[in-house]
């Protein structure tokens, strides 16, 4: 008979805060979350389950087993001393702790979607009003009101100098002044969807530390016996609640979130669709940059030796071959470790004003067609009129000029890139045409814009050591602004419907699942007798076949 009795190990309480994703078991979508202590508070909105929850063995308890129907559709909660507030539908309410018999505190003419409470100040957001609403507790009259930092709809939590806000639909953390509504800086989360958000200060060192709740749909290959075939696509829910790690750097005007450390490989295997004769062949693959969100820990060869080069500032593999003969094969290529996190910008309009004029070597480089942007076609250049109107402060201009190519273009896969003027007539572009229009407009309007990026990690955070393969290579691009330099614009990924409002999570940010490879210069080349090969001549996708894969090792720790 085997002995089954055996320990498991376990966090304290102080090990988990800050280090631990949880997991509930039966919940659906956690949205509203709270710490009375070291005691975590959830609500579970589809069950309308009010859940005390463990976290350190995500154990949960149904506090409200008798008032289950009231709690239905609850979004937000609070704590304040005895009290819990929450946002159901139209209303704020608020109830004692051991009773639950909730009592009305406030209508709203639209949802109220999240509540925060601070002694005498209660915030309540209302995504289809735009804004934080801020109430006198005793007296139930609103005081001010606050411009909503994001699209989506956002859940609150307060300490004693900053209204904290999450955004589901920009995937992001906002710090605001909660005395003034003033916008500190914000961070984008590592996942999407985040419902909830909560502080927990400990109770030893007075430090406090931000867990943001997340709740979306995830397709999963199911196995139905009774189907031919048995296996089939189907959703279901996913909930957790993670720690949110965050470092603003005033001076730079940037914050830094969660990262990971991230093993990518990208390997060529030579198959060429015809049989070709090449002599004296360089083959170059940029290698990722080191940036301020992503550091290069190491790098070493797959299949063959490879030698370095900097150009730009950028390194590159280069890989000598005597000759590609036919019938020969070869597998080359690099391996990386690099330490990536996600990056928020928040740089204002305002802080633009007076900026200096552009170099020369700027404007030679970066404000002419040199990738076959169709400049100089009619459609094009009514285009970079009609985006920007009358504006003339840089950060508008480039705003605007993001919004305008959203309105005209859907984004669609193609297997290869049309030039801006086409892609403008068609109405429908991948990532590639995107920046291409992009570029265009926005070097016509006088801002200075390259291409950067070349594939992003699967962003399967959990899925720590499991091979991961992107089903696409991915570019984005990088504008620049005086006296801040260059800053990251995503290409399609904010344009998530139709008409706007979009959203800017990635308007000078990146997650941490971007990689940036050859900041500036082109990813991939290859020479023959010294004499670069174009896609007029051999297309490298006719010559090799290239493999990427990702593995996650590890989250970083809290800064």
């Amino acid at each position: 008979m085997l002995n089954m009795s055996f320990a498991l190990p376990t966090l304290t309480v102080s090990q988990m805060f800050g280090q631990k994703t949880i997991r509930p078991l039966t919940a659906a979508t956690l949205c509203g979350i709270t710490f009375i202590k070291d005691r975590l508070i959830a609500i579970d909105s589809i069950k309308g389950h009010l859940l005390e929850i463990d976290p350190t063995s995500d154990n949960s308890k149904i506090l409200n087993p008798h008032q289950v129907k009231e709690f239905t559709d609850v979004t937000g909660i609070a704590v304040w001393e005895d009290s819990l507030w929450v946002s159901r539908e139209n209303s704020v309410y608020l109830c004692k702790l051991n009773a639950l018999g909730l009592e009305h505190f406030v209508t709203l003419p639209y949802p109220a979607d999240g509540v925060a409470v601070w002694e005498t100040t209660v915030y309540v957001s209302c995504q289809r009003l735009g804004y934080i609403l801020v109430y006198d507790r005793e007296t139930r009259k609103e005081i001010t009101r606050f411009y909503a930092p994001g699209v989506g709809i956002e859940n609150l939590t307060v300490n004693q100098e900053m209204l904290w806000i999450c955004d589901r639909t920009e995937q992001s953390v906002y710090a605001m002044d909660r005395a003034t509504g003033e916008l500190q800086f914000s961070v984008l989360t590592p996942f999407e969807c985040p419902t909830g958000i909560a502080i927990h200060k400990n109770g030893e060192t007075g430090e406090e530390s931000i867990y943001v709740a997340y709740a979306s749909e995830e397709p999963y290959i199911r196995d139905n016996p009774n189907a031919d075939p048995s296996h089939e696509l189907t959703f279901r829910d996913r909930t957790f609640i993670h720690p949110l790690h965050y470092h603003y750097q005033p001076d730079k005007r940037y914050a830094l979130s969660n990262g990971y450390l991230i093993e990518m490989s990208y390997a060529e295997e030579i198959a060429p669709l015809d049989e070709v004769y090449l002599p004296d062949v360089e083959w170059r693959i940029a290698l990722p940059s080191e940036t301020e969100r992503q550091k290069v820990k190491h790098v070493e060869p797959i299949g063959i030796p490879f030698t370095e080069e900097v150009i730009e500032g950028q390194r590159v593999a280069v890989f000598k071959f005597d000759s590609l003969a036919p019938g020969e094969r070869h597998i080359f290529g690099w391996k990386a470790l690099v330490e990536v996190r996600g990056i928020k910008y928040r740089i204002t309009p305002r802080d633009v004003e007076d900026i200096p004029e552009l170099s020369p070597e700027l404007q030679t480089r970066y404000l002419v067609d040199d990738d076959d942007l169709a400049m100089d076609t009619t459609i094009v250049r009514r285009a970079a009129r009609e985006a920007i109107g009358s504006e003339t402060n840089v950060l508008r201009k480039m705003h605007s000029i993001r919004n305008y190519v959203y309105d005209q273009l859907s984004y669609g896969i193609k297997p290869y890139i049309d030039t801006p003027d086409i892609v403008l007539e068609r109405g429908v572009g991948s990532c590639g045409e995107y920046v291409g229009v992009l570029l265009a407009l926005s070097r016509l309007n006088g801002i200075p814009c390259r291409t950067v990026g070349r594939y992003k990690c699967p962003p399967h955070s959990d899925f720590i050591g499991v091979p991961l393969q992107p089903d696409f290579n991915h570019v984005w691009l990088e504008f620049y602004v005086p006296n801040f330099g260059w800053l990251p614009m995503e290409s399609n990924p904010d344009d998530v419907g139709e008409g706007g409002p979009y959203p800017t999570r990635f308007f000078m940010g990146l997650c941490w699942y971007h990689i940036e490879i050859g900041k500036g210069i082109t990813f991939e080349t290859v020479t023959s007798q010294g004499t670069r090969l174009t896609k007029e001549d051999i297309p490298i996708g006719d010559l090799a076949i290239n493999h990427i894969r990702f593995t996650i090792l590890k989250e970083l720790p809290p800064f």
